[in-house]
């Protein structure tokens, strides 16, 4: 089945301190956001790409697209203050399709294998979203002090994209804009409506290059990958 996919790409990104956006830095002389687009270009059933952006940055994306030869953003639409108003200008602007995938512009290694098996579980249950399950041994912690250990067995930590049925996630934002509810994730916005979230496992080099440390692991996934 084929979707369109809204990439935020809006935000500042202060923990990297890169001292600018963090879509513009480059891994192996690529941005990171033509990594990211790269993925999205080569699927198939992408049938296209609504990419949302702050207005002051619009040359470099249009420059960008046109030097790396990306073809499916159909659409460069103007961010919001917040990421979720972002997204929600985004889905606004794109023109048709089914199902709509929610993707982080800075997660630029999710698998063509990994997006297909949530546009199929999109199919039939109209939301659903890449996650793995938590690892590490995890505290509750109130003022510097545990609280208590975290069963971990039923803890994942959720990635993007997320996806969905495009009437289902627009109803959403629009009720939590309506409501002035902000949400952690799109996903979020679903679950407090009462919608079911399907779970599709991801995997662990799906990282979003949110601090400095995250592009040396960003690095090596490349090297490993033999990307170019």
């Amino acid at each position: 089945m084929n979707y369109h996919v809204v990439i935020p790409a809006a935000g500042r990104g202060k923990r990297m301190n890169a001292g600018i956006n963090k879509q513009f830095i480059e891994l192996e002389g690529i941005p990171v956001i033509i990594h990211t687009l790269r993925v999205f270009e080569r699927d198939n059933l992408c049938q296209g790409i609504v990419l949302v952006i702050n207005d002051q940055e619009r040359e470099q994306f249009v420059h960008m697209l046109h030097r790396f030869e990306i073809k499916k953003v159909n659409a460069l639409v103007s961010g919001g203050e917040e990421r979720q108003q972002s997204v929600y200008n985004g889905l606004k602007a794109v023109n048709d399709g089914h199902i709509v995938l929610i993707h982080d512009g800075a997660r630029p290694f999710v698998t063509i294998k990994k997006i297909h098996e949530l546009v199929q579980a999109t199919k039939g249950t109209g939301a659903a979203v890449l996650a793995v399950p938590v690892k590490d041994t995890m505290k509750q912690v109130i003022d510097g002090h545990i609280q208590k250990t975290v069963d971990r067995s039923s803890l994942w930590a959720v990635q993007t994209p997320q996806a969905f049925s495009m009437p289902l996630i627009l109803d959403a934002h629009e009720r939590a804009k309506k409501e002035q509810f902000i949400g952690t994730d799109d996903a979020s916005l679903v679950e407090r409506m009462g919608q079911r979230v399907v779970i599709v496992e991801g995997e662990y080099t799906n990282i979003k290059l949110t601090t400095p440390e995250d592009l040396l692991f960003a690095e090596a996934i490349l090297r490993a990958r033999g990307d170019q």
